[in-house]
């Protein structure tokens, strides 16, 4: 294994959906199982894909109105806990990225827009816990990605400079984010985003692997 010594940026900040697990199939089945549940016009794959980071809050008060948009947050939750082991997949090779990047010293976190109690559970099936704390979750901030609330909320909460963090998502609100909190950031293509549309905003780099994700941010 190379040995890798220096680091690009002395915080490293992640999205989670996407980005550090293969939640996209979990995401995608909750989503249509709600939808059928309470009779909502029907949605393609590509349409949920596009929902994507966004709060289920929002999402769900955007479809249904505010009223009912409640009902449907705890049904779309409930759903999506009993189905957890069907439908999670892990990413090759994340596993050994985050022991490379602590070796290296690396300070790293988890800014996500899933509510903490879900995000907690996922991320302990996929065995993150080890080296990545969740530090801002969906209840944790007024405001959510594209809004750089939550990012700089994480930066303090780690203790970094936002200047010194990097920032790494799976779709625009998540590059838009890093570029509005004065961080950079990294796109990965292996998630729901759009390739395309995520380079072409302000980025470091948009990565299609895990290995050149690894270049981008260890230096040997």
């Amino acid at each position: 294994m190379i040995r890798v010594t220096n680091l690009r940026w002395s915080t490293i900040l992640f999205d989670f959906d996407g980005t550090l697990g293969n939640t996209i199939p979990l995401i995608l089945a909750s989503y249509r199982h709600t939808i059928e549940r309470f009779g909502l016009e029907a949605a393609d794959d590509a349409t949920i894909r596009s929902w994507i980071g966004r709060t289920l809050p929002d999402m769900f008060t955007e479809l249904v109105g505010a009223d009912r948009a409640p009902e449907l947050v705890d049904a779309y939750s409930a759903w999506q806990t009993d189905h957890v082991a069907e439908h999670l997949v892990a990413y090759p090779g994340i596993d050994e990225l985050l022991v490379d990047l602590a070796a290296a010293g690396a300070r790293m976190g988890i800014a996500t827009s899933r509510r903490r109690a879900s995000a907690e559970s996922l991320a302990t099936a996929l065995g993150l816990h080890a080296h990545l704390p969740l530090l801002v979750a969906m209840e944790d901030s007024e405001h959510h990605k594209p809004h750089p609330a939550p990012l700089l909320l994480a930066a303090e909460r780690i203790g970094a400079d936002p200047a010194d963090c990097v920032y790494i998502g799976d779709a625009v609100v998540d590059l838009g984010a890093a570029d509005a909190a004065g961080m950079a950031g990294i796109g990965v293509t292996w998630g729901a985003g759009l390739p395309d549309a995520m380079r072409a905003l302000p980025s470091i780099g948009v990565v299609d692997t895990v290995d050149q994700l690894r270049a981008l941010l260890l230096t040997d």
